[in-house]
């Protein structure tokens, strides 16, 4: 079952934080283990995967990065040893920030290009906030488009990241 449907929710990139909070505790009382202590062993095993599905959905549902990670999944634009076709442009911004990477020798250099990433972050996700935004409301043949759009940006995303990476291993010999 998916996290949505379990919490009885519409797919959405912002669900409502009160609302999965609340439904995380109705569910966390409803599933919890000890109340089910005198119950045979299929059903305490039973009762044991929905509370860590309960949990599980839960830390999905709260967490901004994790959440657009499991919709893309959902809808199998996001898979582990899949090689994504990245912009041009992008890639080779990527590749000029690595090579000044390389060229580092002080902490103004590495201040420059540390401004640099943050940037380029900050764009992505303006970017990621227009495309999640009214996301519930669109067709499936939109959704499926706007999706295509958002993994797009999840994978410059991860990109981004080990430069930052890279950035904070510089930074620690300054």
């Amino acid at each position: 079952m998916n996290y949505f449907e379990f919490y009885n929710i519409t797919e959405t990139f912002h669900p409502d934080a009160a609302a999965t909070k609340k439904q995380f505790y109705a569910l966390s009382k409803k599933y919890h283990p000890d109340f089910f202590a005198n119950e045979d062993e299929a059903k305490q095993q039973e009762i044991l995967e929905l509370s860590t599905l309960n949990n599980k959905a839960y830390q999905t549902l709260s967490d901004p990065n994790k959440l657009s990670k499991y919709i893309l999944k959902l809808h199998e634009l996001v898979n582990e040893g899949t090689k994504p076709q990245l912009p041009a442009d992008f890639l080779m911004e990527m590749m000029d920030i690595n090579e000044r990477l390389m060229e580092i020798e002080n902490a103004g250099q590495l201040a420059d290009v540390t401004a640099e990433v943050l940037a380029i972050e900050g764009d992505i996700n303006e970017e990621l906030a227009v495309l999640t935004s009214g996301y519930e409301e669109l067709s499936d043949t939109a959704k499926e488009s706007r999706l295509n759009a958002i993994a797009n940006i999840y994978y410059r995303q991860k990109y981004l990241l080990r430069i930052k990476e890279s950035l904070n291993t510089f930074a620690s010999r300054f």
